[in-house]
């Protein structure tokens, strides 16, 4: 019976012109993502637009600028094509990328055990974790999730990411506070509109950088390890092992330290 059903499928893909779909991204069945991209002359990176130093897009001029924007138009460099920015959002980044919309999400993204399941993760290129960021004048009240998990306690969050996912899970005093554009909600905090948010050590030692009110918590101490990397195929290990490698180059020749310092520094 398997071996019947096999076959079927076999034929099938022969007579749909042999093709084959990996995580939304239909393919010829004898291409990869990298043939396909270098074909194409073009690669399509997913991206918020909302997630500094990483990903952000002028809303009016439409211009996407950070990290990882630099990084994606080395990555377009390094195959000799152009890069298209697609705009997608925290809630959307997963059902956009394995609908095919993209060939690599990137901007930030956590590595987590849900989205590994549905897109293969490149090598990481950043350990990073959560920590508070508030008013420089209450750093010393939130420094534990204890100080934070108070009644009265506003903890504001994007929607739809790692962000909201922590607060949630480990908060249940004090007051979740969503709000929904994440290119403003550091201003809730400066404006007294909230107490603090728990985000990456990475975007809290951004933010306290732009915002002289604001402080990061112990950026070096978050509260969990995690990791950043880029968003791929799953099943496309030819892809896979070609970003793993330009990874492993860029974050040991310099580049990447480069292009972070322009931003951190």
């Amino acid at each position: 019976m398997k071996l019947a059903a096999s076959l079927a499928a076999l034929t099938l893909a022969l007579l749909t012109g042999g093709t084959a779909v990996v995580a939304g991204h239909r393919t010829p069945a004898h291409q990869t993502a990298l043939e396909e991209v270098v074909e194409r002359g073009e690669i399509r990176v997913c991206t918020t637009g909302d997630y500094r130093p990483f990903t952000y897009r002028d809303p009016k001029t439409g211009q996407y600028t950070g990290i990882d924007v630099d990084m994606a138009k080395d990555l377009a460099a390094a195959l000799g094509v152009r890069v298209t920015f697609v705009p997608t959002t925290w809630r959307t980044l997963m059902s956009d990328f394995t609908a095919g919309r993209c060939d690599i999400g990137a901007g930030g993204v956590s590595v987590t055990l849900d989205r590994a399941r549905q897109a293969y993760f490149s090598e990481p290129y950043l350990r990073d974790g959560k920590t508070p960021i508030t008013r420089c004048e209450n750093a010393s009240r939130f420094q534990t999730l204890a100080q934070i998990d108070q009644p009265g306690v506003r903890v504001v969050v994007n929607p739809g990411g790692t962000n909201e996912r922590f607060a949630r899970e480990n908060l249940k005093q004090a007051t979740i506070v969503v709000h929904e554009d994440n290119t403003t909600i550091f201003d809730q905090i400066v404006a007294g509109r909230a107490d603090l948010m728990i985000t990456d050590s990475s975007e809290a030692r951004y933010q306290a950088k732009i915002h002289p009110e604001l402080c990061a918590v112990h950026p070096d101490q978050p509260f969990t390890f995690a990791e950043k990397a880029y968003l791929l195929p799953r099943g496309d290990e030819e892809f896979k092992h070609w970003v793993d490698q330009w990874v492993h180059l860029r974050t040991h020749d310099g580049t990447y330290r480069r292009l972070s310092d322009a931003w951190m520094r």
